[in-house]
């Protein structure tokens, strides 16, 4: 028997999950440098004026912005362990336009709804994933896993809107997991409508290896 040669070598796995991870970290790496400014100015959104060009990197940029080192250690980890598996299954464009798409979305309703206070943090990111691996093995009807994920975010989430006054966005992330379902409905709607592609067998060759 041959014996199975091990490579011990680094593989950039998850490109889209990797690269968001290392832009974060280079954030909080230059807010420490720049005492917060950078993050006030570039990620963290609110509402500002649309003629400032900084307003709309804002727009995105503010899921890369944390507030500190547990809140940015507290989303990443969830981040690397939701994320690659994802990125995997729905594959890296797919993946990073609704990550782009959900950071859209919450940065628009935080400058509607709440134009006096800022939003930052990969919070409604990491809960589009959350809510994105809930759909695995999604076939057609309604999953039981996104049903329970749902009760118990969803729930925990409102529970924190009534009772628990703080500073996290909890509107935003449950934004964020709407998001993920409707981004999971909407890939595996998309991948059945595909055509089948044929496959052609050659005379001379026809018979199926099993």
């Amino acid at each position: 028997m041959k014996k199975v040669k091990l490579k011990l070598e680094l593989q950039y796995n998850s490109p889209v999950i990797l690269t968001f991870f290392l832009l974060s970290l280079l954030v909080l790496f230059l807010d420490q440098w720049t005492d917060g400014w950078t993050t006030m100015h570039l990620f963290c959104v609110c509402r500002s004026s649309l003629k400032d060009p900084l307003f709309y990197i804002r727009l995105f940029g503010h899921v890369l912005g944390h507030a500190s080192w547990d809140h940015f250690l507290n989303n990443m980890l969830l981040l690397l362990v939701v994320g690659p598996p994802m990125e995997e299954k729905y594959g890296s464009k797919p993946l990073l336009c609704g990550m782009v798409f959900t950071a859209l979305v919450t940065g628009v309703l935080q400058c509607v709804l709440f134009p006096r206070s800022g939003l930052l943090g990969a919070s409604g990111i990491v809960f589009m994933l959350i809510m994105l691996s809930s759909l695995a093995g999604f076939s057609g009807g309604i999953p039981v896993t996104m049903l329970l994920v749902a009760a118990l975010y969803f729930g925990q989430q409102v529970y924190d809107i009534i009772f628990v006054h703080d500073n996290v966005a909890n509107f935003m992330h449950i934004v964020g997991g709407l998001c993920g379902t409707a981004f999971g409905y909407y890939s595996a709607l998309h991948s059945r409508r595909r055509p089948a592609k044929a496959v052609k067998f050659s005379s001379t060759n026809s018979r199926r290896k099993r």
